[in-house]
């Protein structure tokens, strides 16, 4: 059973929180701290207590903006420890999500925090810690939309249309879909997205960047260089992608 600890300023979210992870069956314990520096206390604590003492703990679910010392700097503090527990981010911004992986983060989690999407937090970190516990209940899977990618953001959900992506930018874990009218975050590696949107028109340019042969407007060549414009933004293409790019563009209906 994974023992867990809450970390967050605000006092009805940090409540809530430890209530949701006291329902979930593979949670043996849960307990709340109200700030980083608190949280620093406790850990220190549970690591002198030892993995198999009354005070561990193995997962910290933990807040990024926080007065003082924030939830990015108790986990890079953590990064320095023999023995650290895993840490999910739980938090009401999506900025720090690359951030967040860099320091081997389990999951990173927007608020409002829901069961289901908590529930996969938890089993994620079950994984990690290795941990067999029974259990919690499955929330039905459904085979991805082709035509439509979702995305979550501060409890709304969102159904993106794939042909309204123009390009995709790898960001660690993370990919963010540009559209005319914003961009997003999604948790799919640039490369299972290149994979399952190929047939659909996507071509790889650069080790960071996959994008819609439909939405390029011009395919420009400066003293050996090669960029193409989708829509206002100039995107670099490397010399590895560059002919299969202008091949494909000259086929191009």
């Amino acid at each position: 059973m994974l023992r867990a600890l809450a970390v967050d300023d605000e006092r009805p979210t940090l409540e809530e929180l430890v209530y949701l992870l006291n329902a979930d069956p593979r949670i043996g314990t849960a307990e709340g701290a109200g700030d980083a520096t608190e949280a620093l206390r406790r850990i220190n604590r549970a690591l002198e207590s030892g993995p198999d003492g009354p005070d561990a703990i193995d997962v910290v679910f933990l807040d990024i903006q926080m007065p003082g010392l924030d939830g990015l700097d108790l986990a890079r503090l953590l990064t320095g420890f023999a023995r650290p527990p895993l840490v999910v981010f739980v938090t009401a911004h999506e900025d720090f999500a690359v951030q967040a992986f860099d320091l081997k983060a389990v999951d990173y989690v927007l608020k409002p925090v829901r069961r289901e999407r908590l529930a996969e937090a938890v089993r994620r970190a079950a994984e990690r810690r290795g941990t067999e516990a029974s259990p919690a209940p499955r929330v039905p899977v459904h085979e991805p939309d082709p035509d439509h990618v979702t995305v979550e953001l501060g409890g709304v959900t969102r159904f993106v249309p794939v042909d309204d992506i123009t390009h995709v930018e790898a960001q660690g874990d993370y990919a963010r879909l540009h559209t005319d009218k914003g961009s997003h975050l999604v948790r799919i590696p640039l490369s299972t997205l290149e994979e399952r949107w190929r047939a659909r028109g996507f071509v790889r340019i650069h080790r960071r960047h996959l994008v819609a042969l439909r939405h390029i407007g011009e395919l420009r060549l400066d003293a050996g260089s090669v960029s193409v414009l989708v829509g206002t933004e100039e995107l670099q293409v490397s010399r590895r992608h560059a002919r299969e790019l202008r091949d494909l563009l000259m086929r191009r209906p």
